[in-house]
């Protein structure tokens, strides 16, 4: 049986090193309050609204392929590290790993995860309409003269 004084040591030290930190912090921590404690103090804007407001599910949907992509870093890396170790068996899996990434990447995709401005099909019609428009003006605009 392993020696389990050791754990009880550290977190022992642990716990008096937290508290010896928070006493010290609430001993020698400046208690003030001036007019400008409660402000907003990180881009000098103050707060309006509620925090409790609804951000769209694509911020969610982006999140989530932040994780993916984030976790398939580090597996990619680990079979990188292993690849003399693992062979080409390793290299199959982690070909059809990345190939099942990028196959929810497309499906994401085709989806709109990742549509978060004006959709540049809709700006290039526009756009075209306008230049039509201002087209017709000047060619059908006639000048008479008298």
């Amino acid at each position: 049986m392993d020696p389990v004084w050791p754990f009880l040591v550290f977190g022992a030290i642990v716990l008096v090193l937290v508290a010896a930190i928070l006493g010290l912090s609430f001993l020698l921590g400046q208690r003030h309050n001036d007019r400008a404690t409660a402000e907003a103090y990180e881009a000098g804007i103050l707060s309006t609204g509620s925090a409790r407001m609804r951000f769209p599910s694509q911020f969610y949907l982006v999140a989530m392929l932040f994780v993916i992509f984030d976790i398939e870093t580090v597996f990619v890396i680990s079979w990188a590290i292993a690849f003399d170790e693992l062979g080409w068996a390793g290299f199959i899996g982690a070909a059809i790993f990345i190939f099942i990434l990028l196959a929810v990447l497309i499906y994401e995709w085709r989806n709109g995860a990742l549509d978060f401005g004006p959709d540049g099909k809709k700006i290039l019609r526009a756009y075209k309409k306008m230049r039509k428009e201002k087209t017709i003006k000047h060619t059908t605009h006639e000048v008479v003269v008298n």
